[in-house]
């Protein structure tokens, strides 16, 4: 087809009529799109349309941490996988916990979803439930080895020798006191006296001339309160009587309600001397407390706390006599053993329960 003929362009009718709108139409249909794209972007600003892209962006040493993060097939099969979970064992004594099982299973799981790209070392038992721990022992405060006082050596000095023996007969005295002045046992059987014939009879005819004279007692007394009664029912009370109670009844109660009052603000006054009482006697029951702790922890030093049926009885004092210093270990007396030494001192510590020497061969 050829081209379009133009039109006439003698008059300015013509000219109107030929001018083309497809620029405001094309104008139009990009404004409706726009309002129904949500706006135009020639408006919209520059950080919403564009950003900067940086999750491809990886740095030099990056790279190199990722190429060499790289697993050999062979660790890779080593590795715990994240999705199976651990079994737990079937010989388990005790199932019934419950509790027990659902850590062992988080643990599994806290384990499993650890970095897999580490090394894992099959032979560590570091990460497994050890059922069968050790118990802790409490560590006493008394040492394994007591270092004795020196006057207790074979060839001391003569102040320590005295000193040491001095302890031990003031120890040895103190067990003699405590068994003489202690309370004595209740006697089994009491002693007593035959009584004769003669002497039963004057007993028995005193004791029935002390019930004839309590009897007599007893009636006139129920006789003196019989007429007391009967002396008040008699008795007529008047009027007078009767508001001289009522006035008197009133005036002690207005003198209680006083005292009352009297007591309240004396007590308010003395709000200042209460408070002091209060942190007096807090502090004193600090320092009581104190005491208790500090004499608990001098006790346990020198006793251990009890066990069992028994009390801990220290072993006597190792000390020589003055008459058995010889100064030479040749001529030294025959004392306690090592084992038995060992022995007390353990049950010194709480560790063995103390007991007593018992009398069977």
């Amino acid at each position: 087809m050829g081209k379009k003929a133009k039109g006439s362009r003698k008059g300015k009718k013509a000219w109107r009529a030929n001018i083309s709108s497809a620029d405001i139409e094309d104008f139009y249909e990009k404004s409706t799109k726009d309002a129904l794209s949500g706006g135009s972007l020639s408006s919209a600003p520059s950080d919403s349309l564009f950003f900067v892209d940086k999750s491809t962006d990886l740095s030099v040493k990056r790279k190199i941490e990722k190429h060499r993060e790289k697993v050999l097939r062979c660790d890779s099969v080593l590795q715990k996988n994240p999705f199976v979970q651990a079994v737990p064992s079937s010989t388990l004594k005790k199932p019934k916990r419950k509790q027990m099982g659902v850590s062992i299973a988080s643990d599994a799981t806290q384990v499993g979803t650890k970095d897999d790209s580490a090394m894992v070392d099959i032979w560590d038992d570091k990460g497994e439930d050890n059922r069968k721990s050790k118990k802790k022992l409490k560590h006493s405060v008394i040492p394994a080895v007591e270092v004795e006082h020196p006057g207790c050596s074979f060839n001391p000095s003569e102040e320590s020798h005295k000193d040491v023996l001095a302890q031990a007969v003031a120890e040895e005295m103190q067990k003699v006191y405590q068994n003489e002045l202690g309370p004595q046992p209740v006697p089994l059987t009491v002693p007593g006296k035959v009584i004769d014939e003669e002497e039963m009879y004057f007993i028995d005819a005193d004791n029935a001339s002390d019930d004839d004279d309590d009897e007599m007692n007893v009636e006139n007394e129920n006789e003196d309160t019989a007429q007391e009664k009967r002396s008040s029912k008699l008795k007529r009370v008047t009027r007078v009587e009767l508001n001289k109670r009522a006035r008197r009844k009133e005036k002690m109660k207005k003198e209680a309600e006083a005292r009352k009052m009297e007591g309240v603000s004396k007590e308010i006054d003395s709000i200042p001397d209460i408070l002091q009482e209060i942190a007096k006697e807090d502090e004193e029951k600090q320092n009581k407390h104190l005491r208790r702790v500090v004499a608990k922890q001098e006790r346990l030093k020198s006793c251990p706390p009890r066990l069992g049926k028994y009390k801990f009885e220290p072993a006597p004092v190792q000390v020589l006599l003055s008459e058995e210093i010889t100064g030479s270990l040749r001529k030294l007396k025959a004392c306690c053993t090592l084992a038995k030494d060992r022995y007390k001192s353990l049950e010194k510590r709480g560790l063995i329960i103390p007991t007593v020497k018992s009398s069977r061969k």
